[in-house]
């Protein structure tokens, strides 16, 4: 009797795992917002959008995308000439850990795990305390392949990602531009 209760528990535990880890697995990224009230389903085919440049951090590799209204105003030269980005702009930040391709014939680091996505969207009415850039970013666990949103309330937008960008300001607050192809 006493076996046919551990198994039950047993079976009961494992069922249970399976369960937690296909919720976590079919997390839906869409229904996350971060603190200061941006949506990750604002963001929706950001996936597709073209490719500003790709980056490079200690332990990572990231890629810089743009939706076509931001790469229509790169492509006409801004900001390097001077002018702000139109509202509307969006920017999105994928970043991997960084890891090294076994079949290729030379050293090469390609991307691994997704770490985050980050996204700076324009509309100067929404984000005025940060100069019409809104900031949201989200972590993604390894383990579970879950996202979080980064930050514990608003403010982190405005003293984390916004105060990081004061050197670029005449960049209109944008790091990467777009390089010649």
């Amino acid at each position: 009797m006493k076996r046919s209760n551990v198994k039950i528990s047993v079976f009961a535990g494992l069922c249970f795992c399976l369960v937690a880890t296909v919720v976590f697995a079919a997390q839906d990224r869409f229904t996350l917002k971060s603190p200061n009230g941006i949506a990750f389903s604002e963001f929706r085919g950001y996936e597709a959008w073209e490719s500003v440049a790709p980056s490079r951090t200690g332990d990572g590799i990231k890629v810089i995308l743009a939706n076509p209204v931001m790469i229509k105003a790169y492509k006409k030269g801004i900001p390097n000439d001077g002018q702000a980005f139109p509202e509307g702009s969006v920017v999105a930040k994928i970043e991997w850990s960084k890891t090294s391709n076994p079949e290729s014939p030379y050293a090469v680091n390609v991307p691994g795990t997704v770490k985050s996505v980050a996204f700076i969207e324009k509309d100067s009415k929404r984000f005025p305390d940060t100069n019409g850039s809104g900031y949201a970013e989200f972590t993604s666990d390894t383990a579970s392949a879950a996202f979080k949103p980064v930050g514990e309330n608003a403010a982190f937008a405005k003293n984390l990602c916004h105060e990081c960008r004061i050197p670029v300001k005449a960049k209109d607050y944008i790091f990467t531009g777009h390089p010649a192809r």
